[in-house]
């Protein structure tokens, strides 16, 4: 390989760099502090969906659990557990 093709190959690979450093993914990876910021407002989001959905499923689950009057079992123990879930409901 002569020096020319040599020289070329490096430019093209520094040219590839540039362009891969200019990413916004690897400029919010490139610093610690950044890293760390990004990582703790990503885990803050998962639990608060996490905990904002599984509230959601779980009241939609209970109330439709309430609405069953023919399967008495199931219909007595949703009614309980709206019972005991109102007077939180009605405190905010």
């Amino acid at each position: 390989m002569d020096t020319n093709a040599l020289q070329e190959e490096i430019a093209s690979l520094r040219r590839e760099l540039a362009r891969m450093n200019r990413n916004r993914f690897i400029q919010v990876h490139n610093s610690i502090p950044r890293l760390v910021l990004f990582q703790l407002y990503r885990g803050i989001a998962f639990g608060l969906g996490t905990v904002l959905g599984a509230t959601v499923v779980l009241s939609v689950l209970v109330w439709s659990l309430s609405q069953i009057d023919f399967i008495p079992v199931i219909g007595d123990w949703a009614s309980e557990i709206l019972q005991a879930i109102e007077p939180t409901m009605d405190g905010q």
